[in-house]
This record gives C-alpha cells, structure tokens and sequence, in this order.
C-alpha cells in the first residue's frame, strides 16, 4: 500500500545537473516501482511524513497550470519526472502526464525516461513536440531477476513491446540500462533483443552508495552464490565487460 498526498506548488520548473538537460519538471515526487537501487530515497530527508521511499506519492496537482505559464519563457531541454516516473501507476488515474505534455511548449526539447509501457498511451501527444527522445530502462530481461530488485514496475517485455511502438512511430528512441548488476545483468542478451528498436544505448554503473545495505541483502538472500563476488565489486570489471560488449555490437 501507499499515501497519495495532493499538494499545490508554487512553480515547477527547476534547473538540473542531469547531463545534457536544462530543466526538469517534477510533478509526482515518489514513485511506487519501489526499485530497491534507487538514488532518490534521499527525497525522504526533507518530508514531514514518516513513510519510506515507495510508499508514498506527493502529487502536484496545479502542475498543468504552471507549465503553461512558466514554460512560454523557457528554453533549452527539459526533463519530465526526475523525483519519479512519469508512467508510475498513479498517472494511469491522475494522468498528470498527458496534462503536463498538453500543456507544455513544444518548442522545448523534451526528453522522457520511464520504466513504464504506459507511456505508449500519449504517442498522440508527443507528436506537438519538434524535438523529442523516449526512454525505458531496462536491467535485464530476466522476469525473476527483475522482481528482485524493481518488485513493482511493468515487466521488462512490456517495456520492449512499448520500445517497438514508439520506434515504429517515427521517435527516437533509447533504452537505458542501469544500474548494470554484475553477474546478473545479461548486456549481450538486452543487445540482440533491443537494438532494432532504439537509436541509442546509455548505461549506468551500479552506484551502492544510496543503496547498499539493500542491494546486499537482496543478493544474500537471492543470489547468496554472488555475495563475496559483490563485497569485491570494482568499476573496472563492470566496464570492461560492458566494452567487450559494445565493441562486438558496433
């Protein structure tokens, strides 16, 4: 179970350091995939109510509104939802997302990454924007492995399925993979499976500072056979076997 919170914000633009985007707009500040990895739980810090991250949903409801008035003076490349997902289940009902889109310049560049097959449900809208990139991100095709750490997200098959659409409608497109888990992480497979489908491959390595009592716990409990192997993680094994990969894909 989770709380829904409505609040009303004042503006909702605001700058980022995300690499290659300007702005990012977050209407839905939570998200309810509850990825046992992900870097946002710091979000928790700064909130009067007690709930752990993927619990709980802060939903700015004015946030059509103010695209409308704040994105006319814009410029540059925006983010949707960088506090959470902008498909996350919640939108199935609020649809803040169509709203959002609806709503906003579509001289902006836009960018969009999701978990969410959901997506495919505003391909009509997408089609304001000049400039636009869609996003999924995938970790692994394996559906058992993918439980372990992204208990409540659509199924990565799913999000494949959405990858063919949006691809066979004229966007470009691009699968995220990240984090890449060590050992589980099956990069040749997502390879052949998804590059007829995307313009662009980005990949992350697993970051465990936000996460790793969690993240070892999940491989103790799962994986008990990889747990010395992750308590001697380096960032070069990780990349190294990310390079043979991709040079093999060129």
């Amino acid at each position: 179970m989770f709380k829904i919170y409505k609040i009303k914000a004042r503006s909702i633009f605001h700058k980022t350091r995300i690499p290659d985007a300007d702005w990012g707009i977050n209407y839905y500040r939570g998200c309810t995939h509850k990825c046992i990895y992900c870097y946002l739980k710091f979000f928790c810090r700064w909130r009067k109510q007690k709930e752990e991250w993927g619990e709980f949903v802060d939903i700015k409801i004015n946030a059509p509104e103010l695209v409308a008035k704040e994105s006319k003076y814009k410029k540059g490349t925006v983010i949707l939802c960088t506090g959470g997902d902008a498909y996350q289940p919640v939108d199935r009902e609020y649809q803040l997302t169509g709203k959002v889109l609806q709503n906003l310049n579509p001289n902006l560049k836009l960018s969009i990454l999701t978990k969410s097959d959901l997506i495919t449900r505003d391909i009509d809208l997408f089609k304001r924007f000049k400039n636009i990139e869609l996003g999924l991100t995938i970790t692994t095709l394996d559906e058992n492995i993918k439980k372990v750490f992204e208990p409540f997200s659509p199924s990565s098959y799913a999000r494949l399925k959405a990858l063919k659409r949006l691809k066979q409608e004229g966007f470009y497109t691009y699968v995220f993979v990240g984090p890449i888990f060590p050992y589980l992480t099956d990069l040749e497979k997502i390879f052949k499976e998804v590059s007829r489908f995307v313009d662009m491959f980005m990949f992350e390595d697993l970051n465990l500072n936000p996460c790793r009592k969690e993240v070892f716990e999940a491989i103790r409990k799962n994986f008990p056979e990889l747990e010395d192997k992750y308590k001697n993680l380096s960032k070069e094994f990780i990349n190294s076997n990310l390079s043979g990969i991709t040079l093999k894909y060129r």
